[in-house]
């Protein structure tokens, strides 16, 4: 099987690279981020969204209809439910998810931030999340803005990816870390 995910990035580079100029220009770079943060939000709560989304058997119309309606629920409007209307049209919204986490790394590097994915077994308090920003502006020596995904998979501690840069904490890491010690020994 081809490796798209090359291919997903560049398009999903494209299309946010896009929606972030337009976002500037209308001064809306923050309501944007909001509105995309609440339509990713139902791609992450909802299987049948999910599915829409990533499969190829929905027409473009169907997508397109689906996602009109459902930017009209959620109240989004302008901008973002035009951006993911014409995502639908061109058949890229396998890609949106994408394109959202592309539109967040953009509007953080203007801002001057970075931007640091971290996965936890458990959500974070705001108390923690505060530690952890305060952790790595100390490290990065740049403000950062963390998102947060729940694997309850790692058992405990975090992986957090800053850039390249990538630190495992977890606890599922440790034990593995520690099965293949005492089957070297054994």
């Amino acid at each position: 099987m081809a490796d798209t995910s090359q291919v997903i990035s560049g398009v999903a580079e494209r299309y946010a690279s896009s929606l972030f100029e337009l976002a500037l220009e209308a001064g809306s770079v923050d309501a944007v981020a909001v509105d995309l943060n609440r339509f990713q939000a139902m791609i992450d709560e909802s299987d049948d969204l999910k599915r829409l989304v990533l499969s190829p058997v929905f027409s473009a119309e169907d997508q397109s209809k689906a996602v009109e309606a459902l930017c009209a629920k959620a109240g989004i409007g302008g901008l973002v439910a035009n951006f993911l209307k014409v995502v639908a049209g061109n058949r890229r919204l396998f890609a949106v998810s994408g394109m959202i986490a592309a539109f967040r790394q953009i509007a953080a590097r203007h801002r001057g931030e970075v931007t640091a994915e971290v996965t936890s077994a458990h959500a974070l308090t705001s108390e923690q999340e505060n530690e952890l920003k305060a952790a790595l502006k100390g490290v990065t020596g740049k403000d950062v803005s963390v998102n947060v995904s729940i694997d309850p998979s790692i058992l405990g501690g975090l992986i957090v990816k800053v850039g390249s840069r990538q630190i495992d904490t977890s606890l599922r890491t440790k034990l593995s870390t520690l099965k293949l010690a005492l089957k070297e020994v054994g």
